[in-house]
């Protein structure tokens, strides 16, 4: 299967986003012949992959995550040192609260867990570290730990593509899968697109992203409850001579908010001057039909941030807003697994990455072709990724 002109792969990737990326570049480097297919363009702006930044954190409420971000920022680290260029720039990571939130309760007692450092600042400690930056109620406290950052995502999925081809993939975009079935004659999988091309493989992974679940219940009759979710990702002006207090390269942290509304941002970076702050909400979509522009209720996201900023960044209204999707599991839990089914093994799902996957996408295609690979993931914890869990607990 060494023929660069045959239409024979060891692994077939759908979907060209970060998750599929970084699985072709996985396949690849371990020396199995790797095709990546992408329905639209490469690096558009149509899906979960694309714009200016993404966080990096490994304050989870669940403890398997924290172990997937210790070992996602490790491999980061070694794909850039391939690559040649950064695509990571790194900041430290508070999550801030009330003192009763549950959910900073289960972020401490999962780094208590994983044996992850951490720092509890009540209101004077974080009115000291943060003097004149940032403000948190009286009755808030906060949880500092030093593995945080920024993401460069258009830059990070260009840079999984280019170290596959390096490896020898084979990359095609605009090529949208309409059927994967079975070879009856001889065993795999035979993949055809709407164009008319077809493709064999001995196995194939699907990365759709929000077009998930749509693919899954084509090819297999599968309805998976993956729920594309608009999101609309807003950038606001720091007032004039601030700048700096709120750039990375700075003591400025990425950071959560667990309060009445959970709000997340970065670090200024893309657009100096704009820092991103984020209301952790959207509206559901038909990532076919989008609005672009969903309808978004921004005044307690306005709130909470002239009760933070210390009126040093202008929460009158966004300055630039992009659009971005989330597919999201009723439990928020990712889904890796095989499809099963007729296709037994041979076909694996890396989906539902629930708003929280961006930053481990190193892993997850570690994970994911492992799984193609060999069957089977060593050290990671599967089971909360499993397909049969929705069938299970129908809530």
């Amino acid at each position: 299967m060494d023929s660069s002109c045959s239409n024979d792969f060891d692994v077939i990737v759908i979907g060209g986003g970060v998750m599929g990326s970084s699985t072709a570049y996985q396949t690849a480097k371990r020396g199995d012949k790797t095709l990546l297919l992408e329905q639209f363009d490469f690096l558009h702006h149509r899906g979960s992959s694309h714009g200016e930044s993404r966080t990096m954190r490994a304050t989870y409420k669940k403890d398997y995550y924290t172990k997937m971000a210790v070992e996602s920022s490790k491999l980061w680290r070694e794909a850039e040192s391939e690559a040649g260029y950064s695509v990571y720039t790194d900041t430290d990571h508070l999550d801030m609260g009330p003192g009763g939130s549950a959910s900073l309760k289960a972020v401490i007692a999962n780094c208590d867990k994983n044996s992850f450092p951490y720092q509890i600042l009540d209101h004077g400690q974080f009115a000291d570290k943060f003097s004149g930056k940032l403000s948190i109620p009286e009755d808030w406290i906060a949880v500092y730990t030093e593995l945080g950052g920024v993401i460069k995502p258009t830059k990070a999925v260009s840079m999984f593509q280019a170290l596959a081809f390096q490896k020898g993939a084979v990359l095609r975009d605009n090529m949208e899968v309409k059927e994967i079935r079975r070879d009856e004659v001889k065993g795999g999988i035979m993949v055809c697109t709407t164009r008319g091309d077809k493709f064999w493989c001995r196995k194939c992974v699907v990365t759709a992203g929000a077009w998930t679940r749509k693919l899954v219940r084509s090819i297999a009759g599968l309805e998976l409850p993956i729920q594309p979710v608009d999101i609309t990702v807003c950038y606001w002006k720091i007032k004039e001579g601030h700048e700096e207090k709120y750039a990375t390269g700075g003591d400025f942290p990425t950071f959560s908010s667990y309060g009445d509304v959970h709000v997340y941002g970065t670090p200024s970076l893309e657009f100096p001057g704009l820092i991103k702050i984020i209301l952790d909400h959207g509206c559901q979509c038909d990532p076919d039909r989008r609005q672009w522009r969903p309808e978004l209720d921004l005044d307690s996201l306005k709130e909470w941030i002239k009760g933070r900023f210390l009126g040093l960044v202008d929460g009158c209204a966004p300055v630039s807003m992009q659009s971005c999707m989330y597919s999201m599991t009723p439990d928020e839990d990712y889904v890796i697994d095989f499809l099963g089914g007729e296709f037994r093994e041979d076909v694996v799902i890396g989906g539902g990455f629930s708003g929280h996957g961006f930053k481990m996408a190193p892993a997850v295609g570690k994970i994911l072709a492992d799984l193609a690979l060999t069957g089977h993931a060593d050290g990671v914890e599967l089971e909360h990724f499993r397909i049969g869990r929705f069938e299970e607990n129908p809530k």
